[in-house]
């Protein structure tokens, strides 16, 4: 028997996609929730949030900051519309 792998590796992210599964049969969004869907999910979740942290740690380094703080994310969210 093969060493079990989760369902993120397989889809190669770093979200919980068995986590985002079980939010979304147990928020009562639907009847049933579609194998594929939490993983969909979980990869359109990974990509925004990598954006915005790309984005706040410009405006980190924009003001000479080493760190991420609430204001950086405010200013990334804001300029980029």
């Amino acid at each position: 028997r093969a060493k079990a792998r989760s369902r993120s590796s397989r889809a190669g992210l770093q979200f919980p996609v068995g986590r985002i599964h079980r939010l979304l049969r147990r928020g009562n969004y639907a009847e049933r929730i579609g194998a594929g869907a939490p993983v969909y999910l979980a990869a359109v979740l990974e990509y925004l949030t990598a954006e915005i942290l790309e984005l706040a740690g410009n405006a980190s380094r924009d003001n000479k900051k080493t760190r991420i703080i609430p204001r950086h994310l405010q200013l990334a969210i804001r300029n980029d519309e």
